[in-house]
């Protein structure tokens, strides 16, 4: 099995000699839990997902956008309650 970055392009693994002919590749994966409707007081066995770093954060790619978004709103909001018009 190759594994591949985003782009497509293999990504380098360990290799450790066992014997004298024998090659053994290392690949570390860490694992993240996932919540799936992504609220994190939900810990139920069935809203929880294990899923490798870069999968986990694909899977919250939306939800992290739309807290990014929430965050502008709120910077503005209170840009315009406390200092009048909000400049960017």
């Amino acid at each position: 099995m190759i594994w591949r970055n985003a782009r497509g392009r293999s990504l380098p693994r360990l290799a450790q000699r066992v014997g004298d002919d024998i090659a053994v590749r290392i690949t570390r994966v860490v694992l993240a839990a996932a919540h799936l409707d992504h609220d994190p007081t939900n810990n139920r066995l069935r809203n929880l997902k294990a899923l490798c770093q870069r999968c986990h954060m694909l899977h919250d790619r939306e939800e992290h956008l739309r807290r990014r978004l929430l965050t502008l709103r709120m910077r503005n909001a209170i840009g315009d309650l406390f200092l009048g018009l909000y400049r960017t």
